[in-house]
């Protein structure tokens, strides 16, 4: 059992030292309470901008912004994941997620794979590569907004041992009936859980939530307001849930999108 808290935000565009600062306010009111703390996508710098304030805004795994939350991890002693600009050493832009553990350790930087729309024209897209993040409480996977509309990801994921999905977002007002389709869904279909973190305002419909491995919305925050929410998530339960819903047991390799690396390592176990 451990505790997980979502910050609902709502980024000022362009202005990466006030969402710092508002960030970290919330990240302190739960720093003795949470375990595992989730910012939206694209957060520190807002979503919304051109590709010149991107390219003027972004920085790499080593700037400032993750060794300030690198810092803020280890003060709050819970692992955490944010999303942020990268910019690489050939100044290609990428949409990211840094996760740090609980002693300010940089375990992971995962780049966005599937690109939404003007994300296109702007940003590089990451590897076809989810890898499951070890933690102190729970195998982590993170697929960032657009990742969890498609089925393969969340399932690749499910497959090499994930227990928890992060997917820090931006989601729209008009697509917020996918959000609410699509984020238990995949919990349900792989029965894992998900905590899908969402902004709000900027035409975005929040509604961050927690669901859980039948499918069954746990905790969901405000689609109007920023909001922290804290849940405890109780990881037996997951497999409790795997025997009443043999999915993963009775799947079979030949359905895995991913390559036969995969599929070999799957035969393997069944």
């Amino acid at each position: 059992m451990f505790q997980v808290a979502a910050i609902q935000i709502t980024p000022i565009l362009n202005d990466v030292q006030a969402n710092l600062k508002r960030g970290i306010q919330y990240m302190r009111q739960v720093s003795d309470e949470a375990d595992l703390i989730v910012f939206p996508e694209l957060w520190t710098t807002g979503y919304y901008l051109s590709k010149h304030a991107f390219m003027e805004l972004a920085e790499t795994k080593d700037g400032p912004t993750i060794n300030l939350l690198k810092e803020e991890a280890q003060r709050a002693n819970a692992i955490l994941v944010s999303s942020f600009a990268e910019k690489d050493e050939d100044g290609h832009l990428y949409i990211s997620a840094a996760v740090i553990d609980q002693n300010g350790v940089l375990l992971s930087i995962i780049r966005k794979s599937l690109l939404w729309g003007r994300e296109n024209d702007i940003f590089k897209m990451g590897e076809i590569r989810y890898p499951i993040i070890e933690t102190k409480f729970a195998k982590i996977g993170v697929l960032i907004c657009y990742e969890m509309e498609f089925p393969e990801p969340s399932r690749l994921l499910a497959l090499e041992g994930a227990e928890l999905i992060v997917c820090p977002s931006v989601w729209s007002v008009a697509a917020s009936r996918r959000w609410d389709i699509q984020l238990p869904a995949r919990a349900l279909d792989n029965t894992i859980f998900i905590m899908g973190i969402n902004t709000v305002g900027n035409n975005t419909c929040g509604k961050s939530k927690l669901v859980g491995p039948m499918g069954d919305i746990l905790a969901e925050a405000s689609d109007s307001r920023e909001e922290i929410l804290l849940r405890a998530v109780d990881i037996q339960s997951l497999y409790w849930a795997r025997d009443e819903n043999r999915y993963l047991e009775d799947y079979r390799s030949k359905l895995t999108p991913g390559g036969q690396s995969i599929s070999t390592r799957l035969d393997e176990s069944l």
